[in-house]
């Protein structure tokens, strides 16, 4: 081999080396920012619903905003922004895959189904019974059926239809007059039961608890029964695949925060009692 010859072979031999090098310093950069890289969720909720989503001085608080937060924490590979908005804004930043997550108290119903991914894990759940005049005496849910209460219409779009729908169908001798009804005002409501047009609003636990506290009126002619918690469930959105495997996420995470104890502590925090009580066959 000739002077030249060996100039040829240990330039290619560097070249080589340099080639190798830059292509293991690629290949640890590449790999370290596949595993620290978080995928961004973004998470709408309502900004007014309180103790469920709200915003106070400018932070997202609430009970379901807390506990998407524990949920966070048990998912590193996540990274969780909150989006305070509207109700009609968050249905709509759902639909055009804006939002990832939407949550805003809401109950499982066949076409939100088949619109959206809902978790096979509740996050928590709404208290519903009746509210109804104080001088009525009730001492039940099953009371107020049982004497035939007049009960509000409701609108066949509310889920509330289809709790006095289930009751019927699990309890054919205590039937409840339902009449369906277009929409009106939680305060129409409370006004025809003080006159005696009807006997018993059904109503959520917490918008009563809201009602009383801003009308004195209200809290000295009514009162307030719970029948039983109806499950509330995050909405994800179905434009992005990858929503499906975050559902899958979100539902082993919430397993482990109802067996530690997290969720029942928030429910303590925001409700004041534990929600989880009231959930089941009634």
């Amino acid at each position: 081999m000739n002077k030249k010859q060996v100039k040829i072979t240990a330039w290619t031999v560097g070249i080589l080396v340099v080639i190798a090098g830059i292509l293991v310093i690629r290949n640890q950069n590449s790999g370290k920012s596949t595993s620290g890289h978080k995928r961004v969720v973004n998470v709408a909720h309502t900004q007014d619903y309180v103790p469920y989503d709200y915003v106070k001085d400018g932070v997202s608080q609430g009970y379901e905003v807390d506990v998407l937060k524990a949920v966070n924490k048990l998912l590193p590979q996540y990274e969780f922004k909150y989006h305070p908005t509207s109700d009609e804004d968050l249905l709509v930043g759902l639909d055009s895959g804006k939002y990832d997550i939407g949550t805003k108290g809401a109950w499982k119903t066949k076409e939100r189904a088949k619109k959206y991914i809902l978790p096979k894990q509740a996050d928590g759940a709404s208290i519903i019974g009746i509210t109804y005049r104080k001088d009525s005496n009730y001492q039940s849910f099953e009371d107020f059926a049982k004497q035939s209460g007049k009960l509000v219409p409701i609108s066949p779009q509310n889920g509330q239809y289809n709790v006095i729908q289930q009751w019927n169908k699990d309890h054919p001798k205590e039937k409840i007059d339902l009449k369906s009804a277009d929409q009106f005002t939680v305060g129409d409501a409370y006004n025809w039961v003080k006159e005696g047009r009807y006997d018993a609003y059904l109503d959520v636990k917490v918008s009563y608890q809201e009602s009383i506290k801003k009308n004195e009126s209200d809290a000295q002619q009514l009162a307030y029964l719970p029948y039983k918690g109806i499950e509330t469930y995050p909405i994800i959105s179905r434009s992005n695949p990858k929503n499906k495997q975050l559902a899958d996420d979100y539902d082993k995470a919430i397993e482990k925060l109802k067996k530690n104890g997290t969720l029942a502590k928030l429910s303590q925090k925001y409700f004041h009692e534990n929600v989880w009580d009231f959930v089941g066959n009634k």
